[in-house]
């Protein structure tokens, strides 16, 4: 029995620790995914032979097994949500570097060292 409530306790502690912060529209979906897992995850502490009951329903044979599988699934969901994630930041950044080096470039300058003027072209580029 003491095992189950420290279980308990550290689902309901890990959910509300993924639930804070990024109110973002987007996190609705998995917010209730989330809520959807600590529910699984309560239910499966406190009835464990339910889920073993469940596991040889679907030709596992223990609910521990059936546990495991779910956690591969979703630690891939994850590595692949996190891997698009990192994707979408890196162009991000690069797209904000290329724009702060164009920003803080030095006006462009004659052979000679002086700086073009309005009307005249750049003799590199031939105009």
């Amino acid at each position: 029995m003491v095992i189950q409530i420290v279980l308990i306790a550290l689902v309901v502690v890990a959910a509300f620790a993924m639930l804070r912060g990024q109110g973002a529209r987007r996190q609705a979906l998995r917010r209730l995914g989330l809520l959807v897992f600590a529910a699984a995850a309560v239910w499966s502490i406190l009835m464990p032979d339910q889920l073993t009951e469940l596991a040889q329903l679907v030709n596992v044979g223990r609910g521990t097994d059936l546990l495991l599988y779910a956690l591969i699934v979703v630690f891939i969901s994850y590595v692949v949500t996190r891997h698009r994630r990192d994707q979408r930041t890196a162009k991000q950044i690069t797209a904000l570097s290329r724009q702060l080096a164009l920003d803080e470039a030095p006006p462009p300058r004659d052979l000679g060292g002086e700086p073009l003027s309005g009307g005249e072209t750049d003799p590199l580029e031939g105009g």
